[in-house]
């Protein structure tokens, strides 16, 4: 994964409003309007009657433009269209169940979302979501741990209609504007990577800092403070429970296991990969490192059912499954892409499906039982090529096993469902973007408005809702295909 540069960060910073302002407790509460319903510019449609005889050239003519303008409106843009000198993108609500916008004082690389007690398969509105996310300050020292909590985020989709307020608003109010509270912890240095604990009622968080050091975090004292006005959080747990000091340089690669409480690996751009435990009440670094790739390590994932297992993605352009067990060797390595494999995805509900994203936009899903030994290269069971720039993330749907999702730094998040099959009688209707590439049966949705997209995930608990962080801040939305 790339950062972004100096020059685009003060850009970031010229072009944002401040956060909010902070009262003494350094709380942080805002109040960000949301993409809201955009209008169509060409609304009054322009009706013309067939048998009217419009004898005035210049009201004929006037005609003539107004029907092609009201022909262009319809079109669907497709990523790789260029946009006309005075053209530019609007929403279309009618696709989104929810979508909301938050900016943030800085851009944050990383973020994960926080279980919570509100119910699980919520879907009610106004929903609630709490993340933690790590931002890319201008200076080291400027740098922050952020627990949020996102409230208010009620249904766009019908918005201003009173017959729908009863059942989708627990107050009946669907124009109120989302509401962004926070609590920061100082981090030294930016957030290259966070990622939380999966264990229930469990809220340990681990930073990848570009300083070389992973922090070990308890949250539940910041989430309680959150929860609770007026609750102070103390000097102890502003402070990370443990860091790992194993690595020689920084990193991205990440991943807390989801079968062993406490176990993490991460993975450095020196090729190592680090196992730290959890021993009673504080945590064990391993000093002798996981050895294989010939390049960075970019991305980590544990088995959703092996214990010992994990996979790893490098820029060596292949993919290694490791028993913590030997260090000196990865049990299976294949060349998965042919440029850097910067993200990867373990399948939680099909336990032999992987997902993986490259640096040449191409994605690529793998049945593991075809990786059979390190002599012969397995085929990906699916490719695609829509992506015209790196893939930054990528990550299953928690509830549908077929449905995952995909970011780039096309600007573009792309939902995609395996179960759609190809349709050789439907070719007549397809949609061909710009350049003649086809646009595949499995994609479902494609989510813009986003300026250099570098994480999503899919919330657990509300099915079918997404977050995302960009430059431009964070999106929250659900869309009607999932």
């Amino acid at each position: 994964m790339s950062k972004r540069s100096t020059e685009e960060l003060e850009t970031f910073v010229a072009s944002k409003a401040p956060f909010g302002k902070p009262d003494q407790n350094d709380e942080l509460l805002e109040r960000e309007e949301s993409i809201g319903e955009f209008e169509d510019p060409w609304e009054d449609e322009f009706e013309s009657e067939s048998e009217d005889i419009i004898e005035d050239t210049e009201a004929a003519s006037d005609n003539e433009n107004a029907m092609e303008i009201e022909e262009s409106a319809d079109q669907v843009y497709l990523p790789g269209q260029e946009l006309g000198k005075d053209e530019f993108l609007e929403a279309d609500q009618s696709v989104y169940e929810m979508l909301h916008s938050l900016n943030v004082k800085w851009p944050c690389l990383s973020f994960d979302i926080l279980h919570d007690s509100l119910g699980e398969e919520r879907k009610m509105y106004p929903a609630t979501a709490y993340i933690v996310a790590g931002t890319q300050a201008d200076k080291p020292k400027n740098n922050e741990l952020i627990v949020m909590k996102m409230s208010q985020l009620h249904k766009t989709q019908n918005d201003g209609d009173d017959s729908d307020k009863d059942s989708d608003s627990d107050d009946g109010i669907l124009d109120e504007n989302p509401i962004l509270e926070s609590k920061n912890l100082k981090h030294y240095g930016g957030t290259n990577r966070v990622r939380i604990m999966p264990q229930r009622n469990c809220y340990i968080a681990a930073t990848w800092a570009e300083t070389g050091k992973v922090h070990i975090w308890d949250l539940a004292p910041v989430i309680n403070s959150l929860d609770t006005p007026g609750r102070q959080i103390s000097q102890k747990a502003q402070k990370p429970l443990y860091t790992v000091e194993s690595h020689s340089t920084e990193g991205f690669a990440m991943d807390w296991s989801g079968t062993v409480a406490g176990r993490l690996i991460t993975g450095d751009m020196h090729t190592n990969i680090y196992l730290t435990t959890k021993a009673q009440s504080t945590f064990t670094a391993d000093r002798i490192p996981f050895v294989g790739h010939t390049s960075s390590v970019e991305d980590l994932q544990w088995s959703p059912v092996e214990k010992s297992v994990f996979a790893s993605a490098s820029a060596d352009q292949t993919i290694c499954i490791w028993d913590i067990r030997s260090k000196k060797k990865a049990a299976l390595s294949v060349k998965a892409h042919e440029a850097d494999v910067n993200v990867i995805t373990w399948n939680r509900k099909v336990e032999y499906l992987l997902a993986s994203g490259a640096d040449d936009g191409v994605i690529s899903i793998w049945d593991l039982r075809t990786f059979m030994n390190n002599r012969t290269s397995p085929t990906p069971v699916a490719t695609f090529k829509w992506h015209s720039a790196p893939i930054t993330s990528i990550e299953w749907s928690p509830i549908e096993e077929s449905v995952f999702a995909a970011s780039g730094s096309d600007d573009q998040i792309s939902i995609w469902d395996l179960s759609v099959e190809h349709d050789p009688e439907e070719s007549s209707h397809k949609i061909i973007r710009k350049g003649g590439i086809e646009v595949p049966s499995q994609l479902l949705f494609i989510h813009q408005g986003q300026n250099d997209i570098k994480e999503i995930h899919w919330h657990p608990q509300i099915p079918g809702c997404m977050i995302s962080t960009a430059a431009s801040g964070f999106n929250v939305f659900k869309t009607i295909s999932v």
